[in-house]
């Protein structure tokens, strides 16, 4: 099991002060500072923990405009020399080519490996700038500004980087743990209601996998969540803590920690058969499906109840996220196309299909060396028009 985060009240009634959430990892440890106005403090808690460094700032065109004068004010008044590196949007910039760019841009600033690399977006810059920062040098300083509700609450945490190649999604990267990550919330409103649904299918995940009264607190304040009432800051710092007790027991996904691709085995399968064409799918949305599906699969196994994968889809579709296969527009997706991308997985181990699966609200399992053949009856029901 997951230990419980350390917390007292995980659901306190009101959120008035700045967030602090601690990622435990003896010399790697970490702060994640949740609240409005980090933006512009960026400089000033980045200057406390590396006294002296100079920054390459990696982001994409839209958050450039959005965001990057700011913090590069925030820097310059702290006394950081910085350079940036714009790169396009989109899943599609997760390749080799863009880890080039930006490792080239890195070593023409001529950073040491007592700099840093700041990534000031969403997941995808994130991971890339976070894989590039691991290899340049052999690892240089490296802080998060997240910008999206799923960066926030879920890929700026745990040190996981790396890019796509067109085998499967994340088959490529490293483990390097951030120095420190700046989760300005007021930069959510900002999102397009897509964007923060599928950042939110995040949230729920951390419910799902061993938090149901989380789960609770989701169904009775989405609203509230979705609106930016303090209920927003509350889901972060709980989906931040979850994740950082995870990570602090299992920093490599040996154990516990896999638990959290919850929905990713579908997920991903589903993004590389649409090409990660954003105008079909985006990455939380492929997590709503996911763990939808999971829950569903789990149902036809005969390990969940048929209530509790109802509660899942009905949660989801209320805030507006696809749940099933053919609620994703365009051409109809095969079978044999799925099978292809789930054998690809990264958590296959010696040809074996490992899922993510549940016995209920909160109590999902890894189940190794599930039945290929039940995979494909599943998904035969489920392409069902």
């Amino acid at each position: 099991m997951i230990p419980e985060p350390a917390v007292s009240n995980p659901f306190p009634a009101r959120v008035d002060k700045e967030r602090h959430v601690r990622v435990a990892l003896a010399d790697r440890s970490y702060d994640i500072l949740i609240g409005e106005g980090l933006l512009d403090r960026a400089g000033a808690e980045i200057a406390a923990r590396l006294p002296g460094v100079r920054a390459v700032i990696v982001t994409d065109a839209t958050v450039a405009e959005l965001y990057l004068a700011r913090l590069e004010i925030a820097l310059a008044g702290a006394g950081i020399q910085t350079r940036a590196v714009t790169l396009p949007a989109g899943e599609t910039t997760k390749s080799f080519a863009h880890l080039e760019a930006t490792v080239d841009a890195i070593l023409q600033a001529r950073l040491e490996r007592g700099d840093v690399v700041i990534a000031l977006g969403g997941g995808v810059i994130g991971d890339l700038a976070g894989f590039a920062s691991a290899i340049v040098k052999r690892g240089t300083n490296f802080v998060q500004v997240p910008t999206t509700l799923l960066a926030q609450v879920d890929s700026s945490v745990g040190g996981k980087t790396g890019i796509n190649t067109p085998h499967g999604k994340n088959l490529v990267g490293a483990f390097h743990q951030p120095s420190l990550v700046l989760a300005d919330i007021a930069t959510l409103d900002t999102l397009s209601p897509r964007e923060f649904a599928a950042g939110y299918a995040e949230v729920v995940k951390y419910g799902l996998i061993d938090r149901p009264d989380f789960f609770d607190f989701l169904e009775r304040h989405r609203g509230s969540v979705f609106a930016g009432g303090p209920e927003r800051s509350e889901a972060i710092a709980i989906s931040c803590q979850a994740k950082a007790d995870v990570v602090a027991a299992d920093e490599r996904e040996t154990g516990a920690r896999a638990l959290l691709n919850l929905g990713h085995t579908f997920g991903h399968a589903l993004e590389r058969a649409v090409a990660y064409d954003p105008a079909r799918l985006v990455h939380g949305e492929g997590v709503a499906i996911g763990m939808a599906l999971a829950h569903r699969f789990s149902r036809t196994l005969g390990l969940c109840s048929g209530q509790d994968a109802g509660r899942v889809t009905a949660h989801l579709e209320a805030a507006g996220l696809p749940t099933t296969i053919g609620a994703i527009p365009g051409p109809r997706l095969g079978r044999e196309t799925l099978m292809e991308a789930i054998a690809q997985d990264k958590k296959v181990s010696r040809g074996r299909l490992t899922f993510i699966l549940t016995r209920g609200l909160g109590q999902a399992f890894v189940s190794k060396d599930v039945d290929p053949e039940a995979v494909v009856r599943f998904l035969d029901e489920e392409l069902t028009p």
